[in-house]
């Protein structure tokens, strides 16, 4: 406990919202009651939202077993916002983590995120998620002492699995809308990020874990009309243009929710799928709501081929959105690979990145004679009243890095990488932006810090490019597989740590996607790691070949098996 004005505050309350939770119950609970925090320095709030099934009965059975739980009942609201606001009222606390009731935190979550919490006198806190219904986010690539909207993309994650300080929600008024209201949680952080002064990232461990239900029950069960969805997305915007001054900051903070919810149904594969009155629908809503909520400078700083759409939707040009949905769908990222190399036991992977259109072709820029540069000819064809479209700057929002998954936990690390952007020449007018950097892969550092854990894992890039974003896996081309391309030496031994773990570099993913093998560290003899290291050496690797095929078969398949990852 900590000391608030002569009485004792708990550190955390975790308020999870229940209804018909079931098993999930029982399932999630072990990692919420036995926090390393320790139970007499944080509580468990369940709110029972009028269940019928027998949580009520599960519920009691956790309370009475375990003096740090307790429960509350009310009647079914309908929607998780009465619950959590519930949840914040009864809270002894200083800081409140909300949990929904089928997820689970790590078992050192609140110790983590307290001491985070504590040093910076934080506002909001929030770590790193994982599981099946979370794809990668970069705002999570390192750990952030203290950042706010001024100077971070907080409104990239929108969840509210998150720590808030209690007393800065109770005096803001800081509440979850309550009853059955779309988008319940960006309107809970559209009122809160905009007026935290200090938010801290735990970027290097993971702490929350999403969980799948096998039933679906964590999905709303009715998609909602888009009159109604676009209508809550309406609040949203006008919360945020509440809490912040116009200008740069409310701009970005704003573009994500232009980016994502408005040009969604304007862009493929939706514009491509709805057609007829559903499209023109769609088309009409999302273009009144653009032109009368969001201030110009939202669509303005939009970059490429993400501003053609803002434009092409803003002056009512649904045919170009169509047209340009179909070119732009069919661009993908060509992805270059050198010879990648070990080098005291880390992997560095050469890459070079460009977009290209379904022919191949590179995705290019033409110079303009006064300077500037405007958007590929090929990507405006077919776009009624759109001859020309100037690119203000082609590296705005250019981005990429390699992403190293782990597939068991859907957990994504980041790599020490920089795709920095820069142009190259095509010939004649024409160049295009190329995004190149080496990568490096520690495996005793790449996980927050600390090694990789034992498994196998995938090798993905994120890449944006004149506002086009891709993300496909790290491969070969068919061709460079058969042939002799100097990026199939990735295909390698490592040996790293102490006591030592082998780590396998190798094309053998889906569609020779690059993926890493690593092995538990085990004790072995001298024999074996020098055998080891001399396969993973690049510059031994040639003449210890050599001397392989000369030996005897029952002498190669001896060393086959020393050289073997143990998994």
């Amino acid at each position: 406990m900590v000391r608030g004005r002569g009485i004792a505050v708990l550190k955390a309350s975790v308020v999870v919202p229940v209804y018909n939770a079931g098993a999930y119950i029982d399932r999630c609970a072990p990692s919420l009651t036995g926090q390393s925090i320790g139970p007499d320095a944080y509580e468990v709030i369940y709110v029972d939202d009028g269940s019928t099934d027998d949580s009520a009965q599960r519920l009691a059975r956790l309370a009475a077993r375990f003096p740090h739980v307790r429960v509350h009942a009310q009647e079914n609201s309908g929607w998780p916002g009465k619950p959590r606001n519930v949840g914040i009222r009864m809270a002894r606390g200083a800081y409140v983590h909300f949990v929904d009731q089928d997820d689970e935190l790590a078992p050192d979550a609140l110790e983590r995120l307290y001491a985070l919490a504590a040093r910076n006198r934080s506002d909001i806190v929030f770590g790193k998620a994982h599981g099946e219904m979370q794809g990668p986010g970069n705002i999570f690539r390192f750990t952030r002492e203290r950042c706010s909207v001024r100077d971070t993309e907080l409104f990239e994650t929108l969840t509210p699995h998150k720590m808030f300080r209690r007393a800065f929600l109770l005096e803001h008024g800081i509440e979850f809308p309550e009853g059955r209201v779309r988008l319940e949680d960006q309107l809970f952080l559209a009122r809160a990020y905009p007026l935290a002064k200090t938010v801290s990232i735990l970027g290097d461990h993971p702490v929350y874990h999403w969980q799948r239900r096998g039933d679906g029950g964590n999905n709303s069960s009715r998609p909602p009309s888009p009159e109604d969805y676009y209508g809550h997305l309406r609040n949203v915007v006008r919360a945020v243009k509440e809490r912040s001054e116009p200008g740069e900051v409310q701009d970005r903070m704003l573009r994500r929710n232009y980016r994502v919810e408005i040009l969604r149904p304007v862009t493929e594969p939706r514009v491509l799928q709805r057609t007829g009155r559903q499209l023109e629908r769609h088309f009409r809503i999302v273009r009144d709501l653009a032109r009368e909520e969001f201030p110009p400078g939202v669509a303005a700083g939009l970059p490429g081929v993400a501003g053609l759409r803002a434009h092409l939707l803003e002056q009512g040009n649904l045919d170009g959105l169509v047209a340009l949905g179909r070119r732009a769908g069919a661009v993908r990222l060509h992805v270059e690979v050198g010879a990648a190399r070990w080098r005291g036991g880390r992997l560095t992977l050469p890459l070079r990145v460009w977009l290209v259109h379904g022919d191949g072709s590179p995705v290019s820029l033409v110079r303009r004679p006064g300077g500037g540069f405007l958007l590929d000819p090929g990507m405006l064809a077919d776009i009624p009243g759109q001859d020309a479209w100037e690119i203000q700057d082609p590296f705005a929002y250019a981005h990429g890095e390699v992403l190293v998954k782990d597939p068991r936990r859907t957990l994504y690390w980041y790599p020490e990488t920089d795709l920095r952007p820069r142009l190259e020449d095509l010939g004649e007018d024409r160049c295009h932006v190329v995004l190149a950097a080496d990568t490096v892969i520690d495996p005793l550092t790449l996980a927050g810090g600390g090694p990789l854990d034992p498994g196998r894992y995938e090798l993905w890039m994120d890449v944006q490019s004149l506002g086009l974003g891709r993300r496909p896996r790290v491969t070969l081309p068919e061709r460079a597989r058969r042939a002799g391309h100097p990026g199939r030496r990735a295909a390698r031994l490592a040996v790293v740590g102490t006591p030592p773990r082998m780590v396998v570099a190798a094309w053998n993913g889906p569609g020779g996607q690059l993926q890493l093998r690593v092995a538990p560290p085990r004790k072995t003899s001298l024999r074996r790691t020098v055998l080891i290291g001399a396969a993973a050496d690049e510059r031994l690797h040639t003449p210890a070949r050599a001397v392989f095929r000369r030996l005897p078969p029952a002498a190669r398949a001896r060393l086959r098996r020393s050289l073997r990852p143990d998994e």
